[in-house]
């Protein structure tokens, strides 16, 4: 009689690199739950843990963003943990964002299609990722908005796509940089780069949404 083994299970954290390249199918049937990787036309990135402050800036952005959108209901906000799928490239992006128009791109385990806006904090092995590669990723794949938020440099910036599928900078006045994807949003960099950081609460409240 043949004892049938059930198929071994694929670690949770995947904490070394492949040391080869990969197809899209072998990358997620490798990636564990909580590894940090991404997949670009065969490469595998792996991305290294963040700083506590980079993980306050997070979390602040996201906390801002998502319960601004879920007050407007304008659509779903996803952190780091969610993989996002590009043209021939799997990102894990640090904060997105997909309107409610678009829920057929939402799957069990990843967004299936670039978001409507990405926002990225740079930490220093992210400095070209961020600023450069991945800016040109999402213009080509028609992110609508892409935010880079740079503590190393205490720097915002916010890029929205033109009919022309090129980034125009959005500029930044005192009431912060205005989002074109989510009306009547804005962030200022006073907020996000201060020390200490006001609340979520005193943010929501500036933007006009009193939570009891």
């Amino acid at each position: 009689m043949t004892l049938m083994h059930p198929p071994k299970a694929r670690p949770e954290f995947q904490t070394r690199h492949p040391g080869r390249r990969m197809t899209e199918e072998e990358f997620v049937d490798w990636i564990g739950e909580k590894t940090r990787a991404e997949w670009v036309d065969g490469e595998i990135i792996m991305t290294a843990p963040v700083s506590l402050d980079h993980d306050g800036i997070c979390w602040l952005v996201r906390s801002v963003v998502q319960l601004f959108a879920e007050y407007h209901r304008l659509g779903t906000v996803y952190g780091s943990e969610v993989m996002v799928r590009l043209p021939r490239q799997r990102r894990l992006t640090d904060v997105s964002f997909v309107s409610t128009s678009r829920v057929e791109i939402l799957k069990p385990n990843h967004v299936d299609a670039p978001p409507d806006l990405a926002m990225e904090v740079v930490s220093p092995d992210s400095i070209k990722r961020d600023w450069r590669d991945k800016f040109a990723a999402y213009r080509r794949a028609k992110v609508r908005e892409y935010w880079i938020i740079d503590p190393l440099q205490s720097c915002m910036e916010a890029h929205v796509l033109t009919r022309s599928a090129t980034y125009r900078q959005i500029p930044e006045t005192k009431a912060g940089i205005a989002s074109t994807v989510l009306p009547g949003f804005r962030l200022k960099s006073d907020w996000v780069f201060a020390n200490p950081r006001p609340s979520v609460l005193k943010i929501l409240k500036e933007l006009g949404i009193a939570l009891s």
